[in-house]
């Protein structure tokens, strides 16, 4: 296994207390602002180690490649320019508006295809036809979940004075490399009784459909039926996975095909683990009202962390509190996963879209229908 370098690239982000949603919630909330990452994101953790270590087995003259839709590109492009090497990243046609972006880093940018699959498909041809080039993995490497994980490290100085761990951590999952680098440092500590939160959208809850497709989560008679086109698969590690047809949500970071088989694995054996999917609107409207009470822009996949937030009777569902605890005791942790796609003029469209939605709030809670109660 790789050893960690004696210097990291990555920041200790800021820890926050609000005193807005811990008001809000009943219990005690903290903001992990991985938005003051480097590169804007989480990422910047696990894809830093990764390409760290790349240099170390491969030498001056390695060559990173990614394929990305935006944040996991701009890290790979950070850190190379931090490294002082040669750094391509492949994007397809849809996250075009991120190259000056990454160009501004030094990267070479190839734009090209429809979905990220086809920029996936290039950048592999290139890794397979120069020597000096290593692929950069987005989410699904166990030393990006190691890289990921420090957060939960720094956790453990962050927090007050003792302070118990965490009753739950909050979290937005696309392929799932974030949520990998939470379960890796949850279990580390022996935090065996904090609960982590998964957070998707729907349409592009690719983790929450294969969570159900597995007997540990979900048993066969309760599972609900699949989506038209999605399809399911067994992998080596022993867990089923689901991979969509088509993603169907505007949180476009959210948007892989299919989890990684590790990250799935990881979450069963855990068992702590809860997943939640929630609308477009319910994020656009969680985004908004972060800004107006945090003063912080954030984009649709990391808002998506932030729904349970602003919704008291979401949040019960969730993580109702234990018979006999205080729930005004509760220390909970909001991951705030950062990244770059977001702009006011999306934020304006996004009042219009939630100003403009009939539908109310709702969810699925582990496979489980959720509606906001009348009245409330």
């Amino acid at each position: 296994m790789p050893s960690t370098p004696s210097s990291h690239l990555w920041f200790q982000t800021s820890l926050i207390y609000s005193s807005q949603i811990s008001a809000r919630l009943g219990c005690q909330v903290y903001l992990k602002l991985e938005t003051l990452q480097p590169s804007q994101s989480f990422k910047y953790r696990g894809i830093s180690l990764f390409a760290q270590n790349a240099i170390a087995l491969h030498g001056r003259e390695t060559h990173l490649v990614a394929a990305s839709g935006g944040n996991a590109g701009l890290a790979v492009a950070y850190a190379a320019r931090h490294l002082n090497v040669k750094c391509t990243i492949f994007i397809p046609e849809a996250a075009k508006s991120v190259k000056p972006v990454l160009e501004r880093e030094k990267a070479v940018v190839v734009v090209g295809g429809e979905a990220y699959v086809d920029a996936l498909r290039e950048a592999e041809k290139l890794v397979a036809s120069s020597p000096d080039a290593v692929m950069v993995p987005a989410y699904d490497d166990p030393l990006l979940w190691r890289g990921h994980s420090t957060m939960i490290t720094e956790l453990t100085s962050q927090l007050p004075a003792n302070t118990p761990p965490p009753s739950a951590i909050l979290c937005s999952v696309g392929g799932g490399g974030l949520l990998g680098g939470l379960l890796t440092g949850v279990n580390s500590l022996g935090w065996r009784d904090t609960t982590v939160v998964a957070l998707e959208t729907e349409g592009s809850n690719c983790f929450h459909q294969s969570m159900l497709q597995n007997d540990r989560f979900c048993a066969v008679a309760q599972r609900p039926a699949l989506p038209d086109g999605v399809t399911v698969r067994s992998e080596e590690e022993g867990v089923r996975l689901v991979t969509l047809p088509r993603i169907m949500s505007r949180a476009a970071s959210l948007g892989a095909s299919s989890p990684s088989a590790g990250v799935v694995k990881m979450a069963l054996e855990w068992r702590n683990v809860r997943c939640v999917t929630v609308r477009d609107e319910m994020s656009m409207g969680a985004g908004l009202l972060f800004l107006e009470e945090h003063k912080m822009l954030i984009e649709l996949a990391c808002s998506t962390t932030l729904v349970p937030a602003y919704s008291k009777p979401l949040f019960d569902a969730i993580l109702p509190p234990a018979s006999g605890q205080d729930p005004s005791k509760r220390t909970v942790v909001f991951i705030v996963c950062g990244g770059v796609k977001i702009s006011l003029h999306e934020i304006e469209e996004y009042e219009k879209l939630v100003h403009a939605d009939t539908k109310g709030s709702e969810a699925l809670i582990d496979g489980q229908r959720w509606v906001h109660p009348v009245g409330l």
